[in-house]
């Protein structure tokens, strides 16, 4: 996004406009990655090993045939898309190019998410990490090689950028395929002789986990969807700024998301292992260690706002734009590290449906409707929509929390294991 930052303003805002549709896309995949780690982490915590390769195997098959679907539906209707979100006369071209070009590569992306959520689940995040992080920094050479035409390559802008992201997740896919099929260095270790064809009642299994969580995703993306598209009506300068300060707490998003993680894996197996003491303290400590580091975030965003934010952009008023609404997100840091973690503890849990609701009133009360309202009605700008951003942070913050404080997710494992057995025995 810096890179791209060096092109334009307009070169941002094609790019910005993409990021939500693009997530909705993704979605798609959350219901079987989420039940994955989940029924993974409870099979593993139980000793279970074949088991937990199982279901492995299936959920590379069907992320490996959903993906090829909404890649060709992502291609398709890219033009529409970026009409649809706002694109004004001097994005939509660029935009509509990256669209298709990142849904052209979404099939590997969603294999390689796939296998994230297999090995996450048997708590190996450092074989994922190291695979991703690794495409990520090829993508950043791709990025400068592509986007300015270095070294004898053509200068490509923004479309460029786009080959590189492509690229870069048939990297992450072709490693992770290796890590599980041919390295015997994860537990996850399949053959590549088997049946690939679709268990339906695997599928079944894991989709009435994940399910939830697929609505999730749908709800927080098509709203997020929504609040660019109220943003973008602002003009592109401003939509660059709000873009610009997306990217930046990308930053708090991703510690956040990673205690989720943790949570999901340690609770899921410790629940596995009928161990329900353990769980509730190992959620005690994730959400404990996730606001702290939050904290720590929205001092950084107070301190730095506008260093960070002269990193994407030499203009300096959208610089300034971008600077305030950074401030502004401080605030949110100790809500949206409450939510995400202990939505990862819930989902351990196969609680999924808490996120699920927390998620539906925050983002379409706060972040469509007061958003609408804050912009369009007391014409508050770019500061209005952030606003509601923070409001909408704590809300769901509220629900979740509340949950979580009630012990009810600790039972609902053994719950699904005795129905299951009842149903066996008819």
């Amino acid at each position: 996004m810096i890179m791209v930052g060096r092109l334009s303003s307009a070169a941002i805002s094609a790019v910005g406009l993409t990021t939500q549709p693009f997530m909705v896309l993704l979605a798609v995949f959350s219901a079987v990655n989420v039940g994955t780690t989940t029924i993974v982490a409870w099979n593993i915590g139980a000793g279970n090993t074949e088991k937990a390769k199982t279901i492995a195997r299936q959920t590379i098959v069907l992320n490996f045939v959903m993906g090829i679907i909404v890649s060709v539906v992502g291609v398709a209707l890219a033009h529409k898309i970026v009409v649809f979100m706002g694109a004004e006369a001097d994005t939509i071209k660029d935009a509509t190019a990256y669209f298709q070009i990142v849904s052209a590569g979404l099939v590997f992306q969603a294999v390689s998410m796939g296998i994230t959520a297999a090995l996450r689940g048997a708590g190996e995040t450092t074989l994922p990490m190291m695979y991703n992080v690794g495409s990520n920094l090829f993508n950043v050479l791709g990025n400068y090689l592509l986007i300015f035409g270095k070294f004898g390559l053509p200068k490509l802008g923004v479309a460029g950028a786009a080959i590189s992201t492509s690229v870069s997740r048939f990297i992450a896919c072709v490693v992770g395929l290796y890590i599980v099929f041919f390295s015997k260095r994860s537990v996850i270790s399949l053959k590549v002789r088997g049946s690939y064809r679709i268990n339906f009642d695997i599928a079944g299994e894991v989709f009435s986990i994940g399910l939830p969580s697929a609505l999730e995703q749908f709800v927080i993306q098509g709203g997020l969807m929504m609040f660019a598209r109220t943003v973008s009506s602002l003009g592109t300068m401003t939509f660059a700024a709000h873009q610009i300060g997306l990217s930046i707490c990308g930053l708090t998003f991703s510690p956040s998301m990673a205690f989720g993680v943790a949570g999901t894996t340690l609770v899921g197996q410790s629940l596995g292992a009928n161990d329900e003491e353990r769980a509730q303290r190992y959620a005690d400590i994730i959400h404990h260690m996730a606001i702290a580091v939050a904290c720590f975030m929205g001092v950084m965003f107070i301190l730095f706002s506008y260093p960070l934010a002269c990193l994407y952009t030499e203009d300096l008023e959208v610089a300034a734009m971008a600077s305030v609404i950074l401030k502004i997100m401080a605030l949110a840091q100790p809500g949206q590290s409450t939510q995400l973690s202990l939505a990862g503890v819930l989902r351990g849990a196969g609680d999924t449906m808490f996120p699920l609701y927390s998620s539906a009133f925050g983002i379409w009360i706060f972040r469509v409707l007061v958003a609408y309202v804050f912009v369009n009605v007391f014409h508050w700008g770019l500061v209005g929509a952030w606003a509601a951003l923070v409001l909408d942070q704590y809300t769901r913050a509220a629900i979740v929390y509340f949950r979580f404080v009630s012990g009810k997710w600790k039972y609902i494992k053994a719950r699904n294991s005795e129905i299951a057995k009842m149903k066996a025995c008819s």
